[in-house]
């Protein structure tokens, strides 16, 4: 799926991000450096940006996104438009996340473009991660996987992936806080992304 040469953009919130403002090469410490030290014949951008929802990569698509020409768009969105419900009270409904990334996904692969659609997930951390959370969570997920249907994009099945892990070991040896992942939990995206994309 990916050629030598390929541009590959990485879209998201701050767990793409993870401090690539800070980084002189700007692909932060996160799964985006570990995917674009594995791609050494691809050129490999993080515009991520931290606390962002699906709305917000939907109003920056053409200057983060489609202005690199990109070959291949990697997407990861849906944990904020959940946490921000719980942490300022400013929910975002299933039909306002699927309309935002539905309309991000057409204007991508009305480039040309390939499209590799991440589930945001969210570890149990603590009991309203385990219960409230997830009941949220749960449809924005169904959504990726109805678009990646729906646009022929490989699935990266990052929530039912890591929360198998979380299980046999630790959620937080994971992801501190049950969203934003540790070193650890930053390999396992790169390898479940790797896996899912190179298979």
């Amino acid at each position: 799926m990916i050629k030598p040469d390929s541009v590959v953009v990485c879209y998201g919130d701050s767990i793409t991000d993870a401090g690539r403002f800070g980084d002189p090469d700007a692909l932060g410490t996160g799964y985006v450096r570990r995917l674009a030290d594995r791609l050494s014949e691809q050129t490999v951008i993080n515009s991520g940006v931290g606390g962002n929802r699906a709305v917000d990569l939907q109003a920056r698509l053409a200057d983060d996104v489609l202005a690199h020409r990109p070959d291949l768009v990697s997407i990861m969105i849906g944990i904020n438009d959940t946490w921000r419900r719980f942490d300022r009270d400013d929910p975002t409904s299933a039909e306002d996340f699927e309309r935002s990334y539905r309309d991000i996904a057409t204007r991508i692969t009305d480039t040309g473009a390939g499209l590799v659609l991440l589930e945001p997930f969210v570890l149990p951390v603590t009991e309203e991660q385990a219960t409230a959370w997830r009941e949220d969570l749960a449809p924005r997920i169904e959504t990726v996987h109805r678009l990646a249907t729906e646009f022929g994009a490989p699935v990266v099945a990052l929530d039912a992936e890591l929360n198998k892990l979380a299980a046999a070991s630790s959620a937080a040896e994971l992801a501190e806080d049950g969203v934003h992942p540790t070193a650890i939990g930053h390999d396992e995206i790169a390898r479940l992304w790797l896996a899912a994309v190179q298979a």
